[in-house]
This record gives structure tokens, sequence and C-alpha cells, in this order.
């Protein structure tokens, strides 16, 4: 078949999720590093079939959500409801001037969506019109009364438990939807629900049993844990740099312009912190150092701006699947005074890297007037990294 490239996708992240507990809506919580809603709308903005990606998000959220969602591919948000299938159907129409051919509805509260499933989704779409995601019920099922006697016991072969992506023709599932807003009817759970109602018949494609929602507090420990165990591979790299000073009324510190007496005598900006931490990560992978990566006899790296070899580094990590839990650095010189710019280089770092601050440490220490550096001849750094990558990575 072949795949239409007018495939849209919206993700429904307009929820206050109160049942995953404190830390705000749980699509904007972390979970292995990274927010659900990064997680879930990374999966189709990257998808290469993927035309459009449209968030539908609550209006007070906007800014924490631009924040979570920081260079990934989307089209403006659109304003959520009260209900789930208010949000749906403002995505819905969101999409009416990208006149897409197929749809996919998402929760944000899947963040664990893989390319297989929405390609999956792309093609039962293309097939039947309306599918959506299943994986078998593995347990007994009972019907019970208010009173919690049981009523029946359904044949449990012929139960499955439905996930998202919700896939359809664009134009039916808009219908759908519009005619079920006209008649006041806005119970519907899901949208195969509503497709159902509007006589729609809705097949059913291979699901995932990871592409689970969260829900309860309870389901983020439990993939914590989940996650935690793929990046059992953990690794340590230390790193060290040093530049001498030369003429110049400024130097690069972990990514920020300090003013000073002198500068660096440097092929690059000379920023020793990240270059001290860069060899750090670069040695947690085995993958060599900054030198081999960079080397100063290449005139392209002439007066570079040192963010952008960290930013390599913690690609060359995430390449491999896996995740960084630990930056620390250490400078030692007499001047400039490390410890008034403490906080502002963590946040640096943490830009520069996309690791939390709570996990990013740096320190200062003098040599106590001995050496090179208490001469205040140059500045010398030392880092270390702690990664987690999965087995045989």
């Amino acid at each position: 078949m072949t795949i239409s490239q007018r495939t849209a996708a919206i993700l429904v992240a307009a929820g206050r999720g109160l049942r995953a507990g404190t830390g705000g809506p749980k699509q904007y919580r972390a979970i292995g590093g990274r927010t659900v809603i990064h997680r879930a709308l990374a999966a189709f903005s990257e998808h290469p079939d993927v035309a459009v990606v449209q968030p539908v998000v609550n209006p007070d959220d906007i800014d924490v959500f631009n924040a979570a969602v920081s260079g990934l591919r989307h089209e403006v948000p659109a304003h959520g409801g009260a209900t789930r299938q208010a949000s749906v159907l403002a995505g819905l129409e969101a999409l009416v001037p990208h006149r897409p051919d197929i749809v996919l509805i998402h929760d944000a509260a899947r963040p664990f969506v893989t390319s297989a499933v929405i390609s999956r989704a792309i093609q039962a779409a293309g097939k039947t019109g309306a599918a959506i995601p299943v994986v078998p019920v593995t347990d007994t099922i009972k019907e019970v009364t208010a009173s919690g006697d049981i009523t029946a016991t359904p044949e449990r072969a012929k139960l499955r438990i439905a996930q998202t992506p919700q896939t359809f023709k664009f134009e039916v599932i808009l219908e759908a939807h519009r005619r079920a807003a006209r008649d006041g009817l806005t119970e519907f759970t899901d949208d195969a629900a509503i497709a159902e109602w509007a006589g729609l018949t809705v097949a059913t494609f291979e699901g995932d049993v990871a592409n689970m929602k969260l829900t309860t507090p309870e389901d983020f420990v439990r993939e914590e844990a989940r996650l935690a165990a793929q990046l059992g591979d953990i690794r340590t790299g230390t790193g060290y740099d040093v530049h001498a000073f030369g003429e110049g009324d400024h130097v690069w510190l972990c990514g920020l312009r300090v003013p000073h007496s002198k500068g660096f005598l440097a092929h690059s900006d000379g920023d020793v912190g990240l270059h001290a931490l860069v060899d750090a990560i670069l040695g947690a992978l085995a993958d060599g150092d900054i030198g081999s990566h960079f080397p100063p006899s290449d005139m392209k790296w002439k007066g570079a701006s040192s963010d952008q070899f960290l930013k390599y580094a913690i690609e060359r990590v995430t390449a491999r699947g896996g995740r960084v839990a630990n930056l620390e650095v250490t400078m030692i010189c007499e001047r400039p005074k490390i410890g008034p710019l403490r906080d502002q280089m963590r946040a640096r770092i943490a830009e520069m890297s996309g690791v939390d601050i709570s996990r990013i440490a740096v320190k200062a220490t003098t040599s106590e007037r001995l050496g090179f550096t208490g001469r205040e001849e140059g500045i010398a750094a030392t880092a270390s990294a702690t990664i987690r990558l999965p087995w045989g990575a």
C-alpha cells in the first residue's frame, strides 16, 4: 500500500491527570529522564510518514508545554475542552486547513508508543477507514452488580484492551465528532466508541503491551523501574583539560562568558569546563576523546563555541539508547572566582545538555598558589560523567 503523504496525528494532552497524584498534570511529569509528553510527541514528530502533528493542550499549560517539547516538530497547540471528546474535536477542527487523508488520535499519557505501532495504525486506516490497536486480555473478567455480586463471566477470547493511536479517515471521524457534539452526546470514552455510534465498522490491529496509559502513581513507579532495568549498563568516565592565559578581556567557562583580565590561548573558545565534560562523556562511552572528534588541526573548529562539542557528546549517548545520569566538573584556578557563578554554570550546562540541573555539579578549588594555576598562568578542569546504557549498546 502506498502511504498517504497527508497523514496527521492529534496528541490529546489537555487533561489534569488527578489520579496520578501530586506533581502537576501527569503529561508534564518526568519519567526515565524525559517528560511524558515529550516521549509521546516525539514518536509522531519523528515518524517519517506523519506529516502534521497537532497537540491539544489546556490553555493554562502553554508555557510548560513549550518547555516540555522544545525541539520537536508540531503545529500551534489547539485549546482543549472540558472532556477528552471536546479536546479531540478541537484537534480535528485545527487540522481542517491541512486537509489530511488519515488522522491518528493518541493520548499523551501513553508515552511508550513505538514507531512500529504508528506504522501499523497508518496502514490499518488506509485499509479499513477506522481501526484501533488492541492487546489480548490475559485475566478472567467478571461483570458485577453495584454491590459486587458477579452476574457474568465474558468469554475472554472475545475481549481486547483498547489502546491509542486510534486511526480513521479524517473526514469520516470529523463528521462523527461533529454529529455527537450537535446531539449533545459528551460521554464517549474513546474515538472508536464515537465511530461505532456513527455506524462505522471499526477494525483492530496489533497493539503493544508496553503502550500502556499512565494513570496512577503506581504506574509511574513501575515504569521507572522498567526503564531503569533496560539501562543497566552503568558507566563512568573522567576528563581533564587545561588552557593557558593570553591577552583578552574574558574567558569562557561552562558555557558562560566570564569577564577577566586575560583570555585563553586556545584553538576553539578554550572552555576548559566543557572540554573536560566532553572527554568524560566520551570516556564513559569508550568513544575516543575530544581531540579525536574535533581535531585542533582542523580549521573548521578555530574559535568554535564549545556548546556544540557538549551537545555532540550527549547525542552520542542518546544514539546508543542511553541517558546521562550525572555530570560533575571542578575548576582549578585562583581567578576568576567560580563560586558566585556556580548556579549559572549549572543552569547553562543543563540547557546545553538536556540533563536536569539536579544532576549537574560545578565545583571549584585553588592550588594554594602552587603551580601554573597558582601563578595564574591558566585554568585547569577535571570532570566526571555517569551514563546508563542498554546492555550490549
